[in-house]
């Protein structure tokens, strides 16, 4: 898999110091001691876990090291640093799986199964973690990329998009701010929009374009500056009417492409952007 540029690798303190950047869209606290206390407060459960890791700050540093492989585009070695810290593990592990699954092109049958085992790694880490809003998130990521690759209807008819919506409103619940999960809840109206039509969306699933278009507005407002909220938003437009948005899908899609990149994951995302503006009028993912 691709590497990130060296600049671009945070070791040591630089992986803290652009935290906020590089996690503007999830809002995903560093992974120190104190959060992974917060989030095993009350689970007695978990605590004896952590315990038999080497306690917090060594769970933290794993954590840590698994985030600084992640940003750097060592997707695999995400996943499986992620896999060693259990529900702690599973948010980053999962995001390194859902990029992978976007961008990739290795065997899609490979591809697939992955994403069925990041399904089953985040359905564990809700049951663990109830409250961690990116537990939630994560698992409704994996979710929709496995929706998208074995097509939106076989997903609806599998009842996967009841699913992907339960953990959305459960990330929004305990996150409003939450801007990847806007985004994620834009897309989810808007393709089954644009596969049902409005008014069956509306009636079976509640799904709408006023939604969508909500949403998307909500998640550009709080992540200004990151490309792939502009890239879904855009995708988002396509999937509700290409023909009245393209004009507004182009110029989200043309102030993507014109971002310097934090990380691997936004730098596969830009060229991602620039690819689909020269092989317009597609603009698809």
């Amino acid at each position: 898999m691709p590497k990130a540029e060296p600049s671009k690798a945070y070791r040591g303190d630089e992986l803290r110091e652009h935290w906020s950047r590089l996690h503007q869209t999830d809002r995903e606290p560093w992974p120190d001691a104190r959060a992974i206390g917060k989030l095993a407060r009350g689970r007695a459960s978990l605590a004896g876990w952590i315990e038999a890791q080497g306690g917090a700050a060594a769970l933290a540093g794993g954590l840590q090291d698994a985030w600084r492989a992640f940003h750097c585009g060592e997707f695999a070695r995400a996943v499986l640093a992620g896999e060693k810290l259990g529900a702690f593990g599973a948010v980053v592990a999962n995001r390194a799986v859902a990029v992978d699954s976007l961008y990739t092109r290795r065997n899609p049958t490979q591809v697939l199964k992955e994403l069925e085992s990041a399904i089953e790694r985040g359905e564990r880490a809700v049951a663990e973690l109830p409250d961690h809003p990116n537990a939630h998130y994560t698992l409704a990521l994996v979710l929709g990329r496995y929706s998208q690759r074995i097509s939106i209807l076989k997903a609806l008819a599998a009842g996967l998009a009841g699913r992907v919506k339960e953990h959305l409103e459960r990330t929004l619940s305990l996150e409003p701010h939450h801007a990847e999960a806007h985004v994620a809840f834009g897309l989810y109206h808007a393709e089954i929009v644009g596969k049902l039509g409005s008014l069956a969306a509306s009636l079976t699933y509640g799904a709408s374009a006023a939604s969508a278009l909500e949403h998307f507005r909500r998640a550009l407002a709080l992540a200004p500056s990151s490309p792939i909220i502009r890239m879904e938003y855009a995708h988002g437009l396509m999937l509700l009417d290409a023909a009245r948005h393209r004009p507004q899908a182009e110029e989200l899609y043309t102030q993507a492409a014109a971002f310097t990149p934090a990380d691997e994951m936004e730098r596969l995302d830009v060229a991602h952007a620039r690819r689909g503006l020269d092989a317009r009028p597609a603009l698809a993912r």
